[in-house]
């Protein structure tokens, strides 16, 4: 029996800077809503208003987000996160080895 009314996944698409600002700069224009240029390049319109916020964020007409660079900033002080707090956990492992050793 087939389920009525359930969509199926798009597979994951990645577009390239120069389309989403292109996408933004048409829904920015006016001449036509979010949902119609969306409709019109085969996108989801969830995405588009997605873009078109993130691009107001980093003109600085928003504050209830995280700028572009500064989101490319955190994600890179994560990934350094991450790595020291396995180097500490390397460095406890390796001084608990040479505890046990020196007994």
């Amino acid at each position: 029996m087939e389920s009525v009314g359930k969509k199926r996944s798009r597979p994951r698409r990645a577009f390239t800077p120069e389309f989403k600002a292109e996408i933004v700069e048409l829904c920015q224009r006016g001449d036509r809503t979010v949902g119609q240029v969306a409709r019109d390049f085969d996108l989801t319109e969830t995405a588009v208003r997605a873009w078109v916020k993130q691009a107001e964020i980093d003109a600085g007409a928003r504050t209830d987000g995280l700028a572009s660079d500064e989101r490319a900033e955190l994600a890179r002080l994560r990934a350094e996160n991450r790595r020291l707090q396995q180097d500490v956990d390397i460095l406890k492992r390796a001084t608990a080895f040479f505890a046990r050793e020196t007994r």
